[in-house]
């Protein structure tokens, strides 16, 4: 069966009496008043397009496979068909490319434009927060710069843990930051851990944060401490440790009396007095008489148990716990200080920043809030020769110096 042809006869019958084509030229009829025959052509084409847009074939102009003829299409079809499209709305031209949910649109764009939303957002909240209550917005800038600082902090722990992992080293082996970093989170970990575990039950991170708010010095790490309760807080914990400096420069001179040596007696004496008349000892006098805390009597193992519950509270440690305990944790955690400090003279005292250098000093128990950064680096030096001079028996010898070395020192009194 031939392919089917469209006539003029089925394109009239097609589109219907509004539609009607002329009739084909007779011969001699004059062409002006008809339609041309490229006219002609263009609409039949524009027919069959409208009705294959409209579910018929071509066959459908003679009635298709039912035979019934030529089909009559309404023209209303053919209108809404053929009309032109709308013009899109000048709104939506107007919309950013990524508020379209399209499956061809950039995901990261999409991301990026709600992460601007979202900073545009906070920072009108946070200036409408600072307006208004402008107590209360530094507590939540200091709580949004802790987060921030702890994760970060997190990141880098992670990392040089993987480092030791691979390079397979100890902590005494790593750079002096690495190695403060290490030791100042495990800290803050011990202290993090125990409000972390109260807020689990359901509803009572309400109550922990309550408590945070009431007792931030007692329950909150130092992340997220303002820098007026930094201030505050350090001298707090500075006082708390320096009410056992007489008890244990009282101890040493008791001890002094059953000392065999005559030599060392008047030494030791000397140094007790100097200390007790307000006097800074030099770190010959004390290199002097590192004998006598190897053994008996001033020995770590051979100290009194109110001797090692005071140095215990030097050092910020419990001493609610039993003698055998509390002489392990003194002995590591001197051993680690020293480790820190040989690690601190290699890379230079002067390397260190102002923070460093003042939070080593009050670390080893100076009070370095009320000192210069030039004061600390000159004290952080004399403790930096003591601590590298002594051997790993010595280590009682170093944790009296944090008394004897900062009791007096220029500035160091309140």
């Amino acid at each position: 069966m031939g392919r089917p042809r469209l006539s003029g006869g089925s394109c009239q019958s097609a589109l219907g009496p509004a539609h009607r084509l002329p009739p084909a030229l007779a011969p001699g009829q004059p062409r002006d008043n008809l339609c041309p025959l490229s006219l002609r052509d263009d609409l039949c084409a524009v027919a069959k397009m409208a009705l294959s847009r409209l579910g018929c074939g071509r066959g459908g102009l003679h009635g298709g496979l039912l035979g019934v003829g030529p089909v009559t299409v309404p023209a209303s079809w053919l209108r809404r068909v053929l009309r032109a499209p709308e013009p899109v709305p000048a709104w939506r031209a107007l919309r950013h490319p990524a508020c379209c949910l399209s499956t061809k649109t950039n995901p990261k764009a999409i991301l990026a434009a709600v992460v601007s939303q979202f900073k545009y957002a906070n920072g009108k909240y946070e200036s409408f927060l600072e307006r208004t209550f402008p107590r209360f917005y530094v507590l939540y800038s200091t709580f949004l710069k802790g987060c921030r600082t702890l994760f970060s902090e997190a990141k880098e722990i992670r990392r040089i843990k993987l480092n030791m992992s691979l390079k397979k080293i100890d902590f005494h082996q790593l750079p002096y930051r690495e190695m403060e970093r290490l030791r100042q989170f495990r800290r803050d970990l011990i202290k993090a851990i125990p409000i972390g575990l109260l807020a689990l039950p359901p509803f009572a991170n309400y109550l922990i944060f309550l408590l945070m708010y009431l007792f931030p010095r007692q329950l909150l790490i130092r992340h997220f401490w303002t820098p007026k309760q930094q201030f505050e807080f350090l001298n707090i914990y500075h006082g708390m440790r320096r009410e056992v400096y007489p008890e244990i420069i009282d101890g040493l001179e008791q001890v002094t009396r059953f000392i065999a040596d005559q030599q060392l007696r008047d030494q030791m004496q000397e140094l007790c007095t100097k200390v007790q008349s307000g006097s800074h000892p030099e770190v010959a006098k004390l290199l002097a008489v590192r004998s006598l805390f190897v053994g008996h009597p001033l020995g770590l193992q051979r100290l009194r148990v109110w001797q090692v519950k005071a140095l215990s509270r030097v050092l910020f440690l419990t001493p609610h716990l039993p003698i055998f305990v509390l002489r392990y944790r003194l002995r590591s955690h001197m051993l680690e200080l020293q480790h820190l400090d040989q690690a601190m003279l290699k890379l230079g005292v002067s390397e260190l920043s102002e923070e460093e250098v003042k939070m080593a000093c009050y670390v080893r128990g100076l009070n370095s809030t009320h000192l210069s950064s030039s004061e600390c680096q000159k004290w952080l030096k004399q403790w930096a020769k003591l601590s590298c001079e002594l051997k790993d028996s010595e280590v009682s010898l170093l944790a009296h110096s944090m008394v004897l070395l900062s009791t007096n020192y220029l500035g160091a009194k309140e």
